[in-house]
């Protein structure tokens, strides 16, 4: 933060996951925030030369400070659309196939539709990809599923409730793609039981 602020060029500075900080560290972005400066005790004070554009992001792991929310603007953003997550895999993920990539990104809906403790971000459903490319593998199937659950999901009770709810039950109605029928459904995987 300190070279930020002291750069001569234009900076933006990013602050990754605020809601991890020490308490110490959220003060420290406070002064920063409000006042436009560092305040080293007993040696300097340090001001930008020029406008210091802050950018700050958040998991909602822990309840930020009202002091710290009143200084930022806030914007949700939320999960991309199958199609978005589609092109994103595509554009991220040499060697995949567009089918691959519709049922990845179909999958990643689905589990993220679950009451699980960590959704699965994007940065997980392109390991997966990854992973499943490098496999060789055209197609999720049941095994491929279970096998790679663990890159998208990173707590046990959660590949456990993933896979009873994605791969162990009957249902009328597909999760991924809402066919009525296995004959309909986009997502061989997954077909009914």
């Amino acid at each position: 933060m300190l070279e930020a602020i002291t750069a001569t060029d234009p900076v933006v500075l990013l602050i990754d996951e605020v809601d991890r900080v020490e308490l110490e560290t959220e003060a420290l972005m406070l002064e920063i925030l409000s006042e436009y400066q560092v305040s080293i005790p007993e040696l300097a004070r340090c001001a930008p030369s020029r406008f210091l554009w802050s950018f700050l992001t958040s998991n909602n792991t822990r309840e930020l400070s009202e002091a710290l929310k009143r200084r930022c603007l806030y914007l949700y953003v939320g999960y991309p659309s199958v199609e978005r997550e589609r092109d994103i895999i595509l554009s991220r993920v040499p060697g995949i196939s567009s089918a691959l990539a519709v049922q990845i990104a179909q999958v990643v809906r689905s589990l993220r539709t679950i009451d699980l403790k960590k959704k699965p971000s994007v940065s997980e459903t392109l390991d997966w990809a990854r992973t499943l490319v490098v496999l060789g593998r055209d197609e999720i199937g049941d095994e491929d599923a279970t096998a790679t659950l663990h890159i998208l999901l990173k707590y046990q009770s959660d590949i456990e409730r993933a896979t009873k709810e994605l791969l162990g039950r009957s249902r009328a109605r597909c999760l991924t793609c809402s066919a009525t029928s296995s004959a309909n459904c986009a997502l061989p995987a997954f077909r009914y039981r």
